[in-house]
């Protein structure tokens, strides 16, 4: 308040009772309590109304609060006299020290008359620090020798939060030697200790990771971790060992000075100088092996001093000592080493081959004799007796024919496509200690024989060709292998010869002899043949020679080359097809029925039919499937007399083929009988026209050429009388094969080839259409009004069957 009263002007009348209103008011404090951390433009209180002062006089007496720390942390609006926070308070930057309760003491000044108002805000902390240590890692260095129950100070966590938000408590991960022992200080601040629960082993463990965790007591609980690397001294508590209480070795007379005997080593789990280990002799070592022997202090190697005498002396017996360099006492262990002078065995064993075959063929019989073995030793005793072998895994043996001599045979059956060569190695071994030996290699090399057929990887080959293909393209490559070698491995590729209706398989295939590619002569046409089954084969050149051979099947695929035919209705000149119809016909009336045939197959051969121009749409309707022309209204005084409409037929190939016709369709007044009528009404002079005519001569020179052929292939028969296999059922005759009356417009398949049998209206009478075989033309034979098919009579569908390409063009 001293620095508001220095303000104060003395000279004012009123100052008196000023300083007294403000001695007074500074009696009156309001304190408010508040979270740390509050948002900007949070409410702390109303301000106005808590001290007494009018809303309304704010603005006017101009309000003012303390700055705190260069901050203004809180401010009052003056409009609606409530005290707000302007900028976050943090606790732990006000309050540095962990005081009980953290105070903002602030006094509000109002000018016009000045009054001071004291209030205070105390911040109350939450917790939003978590525990943390000044070291992330703790190194301690503890000997293995410390006692149980020792205890090992570590730095503390330190939180800024105060109270219940503070450090709680510590953990320690889990241990078997160590524990946790946790103090309260006077302040409340907790203090932890590491305390030794079981005794130290450097040589089980040398280093211990723990984890210490620091966790506070806010809602929720923060924590903090800090390692622990507990590093272990250690002692002089083990002794060296040896890794055999006692050695035994042998060691050769007449050896050179300085021959290596004997390596020892002995450990010790010690570590530093309570593990380094210096080697001596005992005092139960005579003086004489001493000057024998001689021992690394260091490395522990005993090697020869001087010249050993078998005959003098076969065993000696040395006691050898290790022990630590330890500090302050040191530790040992002993061992003994008995060393077995042995006799020298100076001389090797040899070997002497003769009658050596060096090449044999793969088909010599088993039990020949390939070379005879002699080998000595000029040692005595078990120097001298000697062990000679070879490959277990080759087919060879070893016959013992007499003392250290044996006959090299052939044990199994050899195949050079296996195994060419043979590299044959003889190991001697003399008994001796230690053992002799020495060996020998000869080489054997197998000639082959024509013993291996050539093999086509597959026995069945399936190869699709595209038709319409270029005469000699290549259809692919079969291919033989021969492991054999030379002339047996040289392979010529034939064509299996085999006819197919009188034509040879070489005139429609080529293979190429050197190499098995397979080219086709001739354009393969899907709808005349439709696959070749034959044989190839591959054969060497060995004596006498070997063949294999595979199954070639050819597959010929469709494509779509034939262009649909349209053969109803009947076009006589041009392709504009005249009709008449009756004006008073119905909805519905079948107006005329568009027929087309493709050549060729499957999904290519089916036909669609579609209008592309027609006069009124509204008028006729065509089905895309049956090709029917139908009225789908009645005629009225507003449709012309004459319609024109073009029918497109197209198949399903990619790309598409398509024909078209024009119809024209006149209308008249007077009815016109239906078809149906006219098949009882006798033939007026007017039907038999031009196209009649035209029909009866083509029969007559169909007849006469089907006789002109009857003949000559009586003659041909009773020239040539070779068997000829039965031919399969004619797949021509559907007539005969379908014991059923043909309606109008029927389309007959049979197997994979269609045939066809149409009978196609006219304004003259009706049209037998038939596709015998595929891409062979088609003959159209008229019937008259007053025939039915069923009076059809067998010899006319024998006619029908027999009919040619050639009739087929002439009509």
């Amino acid at each position: 308040m001293i620095p508001h009263l220095r303000a104060i002007n003395i000279r004012l009348i009123c100052g008196g009772f000023v300083l007294f209103a403000m001695w007074s008011s500074a009696w009156a404090v309001t304190r408010y309590s508040i979270p740390e951390e509050m948002k900007e433009g949070s409410v702390v209180a109303n301000l106005a109304a808590d001290l007494g002062i009018g809303v309304g006089s704010l603005a006017e007496r101009e309000v003012k609060l303390d700055i705190l720390h260069s901050k203004k942390y809180l401010d009052v609006n003056k409009d609606t006299g409530e005290l707000y926070i302007v900028e976050k308070i943090d606790r732990e930057y006000i309050c540095s020290m962990k005081y009980y309760s953290c105070l903002l003491k602030m006094d509000v000044t109002l000018e016009n008359p000045i009054r001071i108002f004291n209030f205070e805000v105390e911040i109350l902390d939450i917790n939003d620090h978590a525990p943390h240590f000044r070291k992330e890692t703790m190194h301690l260095d503890i000997s293995e020798s410390t006692a149980v129950g020792e205890r090992f100070s570590l730095n503390n966590a330190v939180d800024p939060d105060y109270g219940s938000n503070s450090i709680k408590t510590y953990y320690l991960s889990e241990s078997d030697n160590f524990v946790l022992d946790i103090q309260t200080g006077s302040d409340g601040s907790k203090y932890a200790n590491l305390v030794l629960k079981k005794a130290l082993d450097r040589e089980e463990e040398a280093v211990h990771n723990l984890i210490l965790t620091a966790v506070d007591g806010g809602v929720p609980a923060r924590s903090g971790t800090a390692s622990i690397i507990v590093r272990v001294l250690d002692v002089n508590d083990n002794a060296p060992q040896f890794e055999q209480h006692v050695y035994s070795v042998n060691v050769s007379e007449n050896s050179p000075i300085g021959t290596p005997v004997l390596k020892l080593n002995a450990s010790d789990l010690d570590e530093g100088p309570n593990a380094d280990i210096v080697y001596s002799f005992t005092l139960y070592t005579s003086e004489k092996i001493q000057d024998m022997f001689s021992l690394n202090a260091n490395t522990g190697e005993i090697k020869v001093k001087s010249v050993i005498d078998y005959e003098e002396i076969k065993t000696l017996e040395m006691h050898i000592q290790a022990h630590d360099k330890g500090t302050m006492i040191q530790l040992s262990g002993q061992c003994t080493v008995m060393v077995f002078v042995t006799d020298v065995n100076d001389n090797h064993p040899s070997i002497t081959i003769t009658s050596l075959k060096n090449t044999v063929k793969e088909n010599v019989p088993v039990g020949t004799v390939i070379a005879h073995i002699a080998i000595r030793d000029r040692d005595s005793g078990n120097n001298g007796v000697i062990d000679i072998n070879i490959d277990e895994q080759f087919p060879f043996a070893l016959n013992k024919s007499s003392d250290n001599e044996f006959a090299l045979i052939i044990s199994d059956p050899l195949d050079r496509e296996k195994v060419s060569e043979y590299d044959i190695t003889f190991i001697v071994t003399d008994r001796g200690i230690p053992p002799l030996s020495d060996n020998e290699t000869i080489t054997l090399e197998l000639l082959d024989i024509n013993d291996n057929a050539p093999q086509f990887p597959k026995s069945f080959c399936t190869i699709p060709v595209l038709e319409n293909n270029a005469p000699g393209s290549l259809l692919s490559s079969l291919s033989a292998f021969d492991p054999d070698l030379h002339e047996n491995q040289y392979l010529v590729y034939f064509i299996i010869e085999k006819e197919i209706v009188n034509t040879s398989m070489s005139m429609l295939f080529s293979i190429n002899p050197e190499n098995g590619d397979l080219y086709a002569l001739k354009t393969f046409d899907y709808e005349r043949e439709k696959e070749f089954l034959f044989h190839i084969e591959a054969r060497d050149s060995g004596v006498p020679p070997l063949s294999s051979n595979v199954t070639v099947h050819i597959i010929i695929m469709d494509q779509n080359d034939n262009t649909p035919v349209i053969v109803s209705p009947w076009r006589s000149h041009g392709s504009v097809v005249e009709e008449v119809i009756p004006r008073s016909i119905d909805k519905g009336h079948l107006v005329a029925k568009v027929i087309a045939i493709d050549g060729d197959s499957v999904h290519n051969s089916r036909i669609s039919y579609q209008f592309l121009q027609v006069t009124d749409a509204t008028l006729f309707s065509l089905d895309q499937y049956n090709g029917e022309i139908r009225t789908m209204r009645m005629f009225s005084y507003r449709d012309a007399r004459h319609q024109r409409m073009v029918v497109m037929a197209k198949d399903n190939g990619d790309p598409a083929l398509s024909a078209t016709v024009t119809i024209k369709i006149s209308t008249v007044e007077q009815a016109i009988k239906p078809y149906s009528d006219t098949m009882e009404v006798p033939l007026e002079y007017d039907i038999f026209s031009d196209l009649n005519l035209y029909l009866v001569i083509g029969l007559g020179s169909v007849s006469f050429l089907l006789l002109i052929t009857i003949l000559v292939t009586i003659v041909l028969k009773c020239q040539k009388p070779k068997p000829i296999k039965a031919a399969p059922p004619c797949r021509n005759s559907v007539i005969s094969q379908r014991n059923s009356t043909i309606g109008d417009s029927t389309l007959i398949s049979s197997d994979a080839y269609w045939y066809s049998l149409f009978l196609a209206e006219t304004r003259k009478g009706k049209v037998v259409v038939r596709q015998p075989v595929p891409k062979a033309g088609y003959i159209i034979s008229s019937i008259p009004r007053s025939t039915g098919l069923t009076e059809t009579s067998d010899s006319a569908a024998s006619t029908l069957q027999a009919s040619t390409t050639t009739s087929s063009s002439s009509t």
